[in-house]
């Protein structure tokens, strides 16, 4: 089981650098909003000079894709896509095997849909987008059923006015997915989770789920994964749940990690109130417990985890009731954390 966890010293890992502060890279933040997740690439015999870069930022997106790693599973990674008007069709266009996204992909990831598979149309109605493909789409194996759905629904969702997507083929409805026959007729959203595993949860009818932020690690990169697991309704709130499962790491069948010492515990029940929710935390979180420093991959999980559910927007952070709390770069938290709007960006 590859898996890191802090019970005593620091453990240092290849980090994917997210800085928490009010400045940020590309200008003043409001508050405390984490930066994007951001990994470094440079494909081989590439060389990209800082007027290079200006020029290709003029002329593109930033858009996130769900795509597929090494590992099988549905991440986002953030790519630079030519500026086009209709942008729900473009990014579909860019989930094709063998497609435009090909010279893109950072090492060890690539695209979900089957190669050839056309996007014929994206219509978009009071937060519902139908996604209408080519018979090409239906040329998937089995096993990947749910997660192709789900990579479709995760990559259109990144748009404000999209909430739910529904699936055509050659201009009909479908009411399940082709291959696996995964019911798809009331349409699917990110409620319905990514990267689904049950947990220990014996009684599946008196759960929920909720989303969770590893770490996955190659050699080149650090990258946030999502993962949905289903916990028990009864004896927890949401938040707490969370949180625990945050701390109980990922599960021993998966590759992820963590940075979560084990030690670390909620002191109090978590208070959400007008979209802040405000922990409490033994000192086990700190990374430095002299300096208060949290270190930002803890912080990050705890961020992206917590602003899945609907109820939650920022996240202030306290340990042993003070709220005094530095980042790796010594910047205290003034103030609640705020979602990034991207998570694992790169640079080409």
């Amino acid at each position: 089981m590859r898996k890191m966890m802090k019970s005593g010293a620091p453990l240092i890992i290849l980090s994917a650098s997210l800085l928490v502060s009010g400045c940020g890279l590309w200008g003043e933040k409001a508050g405390n909003e984490l930066d994007p997740p951001k990994v470094n690439y440079v494909k081989e015999g590439q060389s990209l000079d800082k007027k290079d870069k200006a020029a290709s930022a003029e002329q593109t997106n930033k858009r996130q894709l769900f795509l597929f790693d090494s590992n099988g599973m549905v991440v986002p990674q953030v790519l630079a896509l030519p500026k086009n008007d209709e942008t729900a069709k473009q990014v579909l266009q860019y989930l094709v095997k063998d497609g435009p996204v090909s010279n893109m992909l950072p090492n060890g990831f690539q695209a979900v849909l089957p190669a050839d598979t056309e996007v014929l149309s994206v219509n978009i109605k009071k937060g519902t987008a139908t996604a209408n493909f080519s018979k090409e789409f239906t040329e998937y194996n089995a096993a990947d059923e749910m997660k192709i759905l789900q990579a479709i629904t995760f990559t259109l969702t990144q748009f404000d006015n999209i909430k739910k997507v529904k699936i055509q083929i050659a201009g009909k409805n479908q009411n399940s997915m082709p291959v696996n026959n995964t019911p798809v007729g009331d349409g699917v959203s990110r409620v319905d989770g990514i990267n689904l595993e049950n947990g220990s949860v014996a009684d599946i009818t008196n759960s929920e789920l909720v989303t969770l932020y590893f770490l996955a690690q190659t050699q080149d990169q650090t990258y946030y994964v999502p993962v949905t697991r289903r916990v028990a309704k009864e004896g927890t709130d949401k938040v707490t749940a969370t949180i625990e499962h945050l701390i109980d790491g990922p599960s021993a069948e998966s590759s992820l990690l963590t940075d979560f010492r084990t030690d670390v515990k909620l002191l109090s029940t978590p208070v959400v109130k007008d979209g802040v929710v405000t922990l409490n935390f033994n000192g086990a979180l700190l990374d430095n417990k002299e300096e208060s420093m949290i270190a930002d991959e803890v912080l990050n999980s705890i961020v992206l985890s917590l602003t899945e559910l609907s109820e939650v927007k920022k996240v202030a952070i306290k340990v042993d009731g003070k709220s005094k709390i530095f980042n790796e770069k010594g910047k205290e938290l003034t103030a609640p954390v705020s979602r990034p709007k991207e998570v694992n960006t790169g640079e080409f």
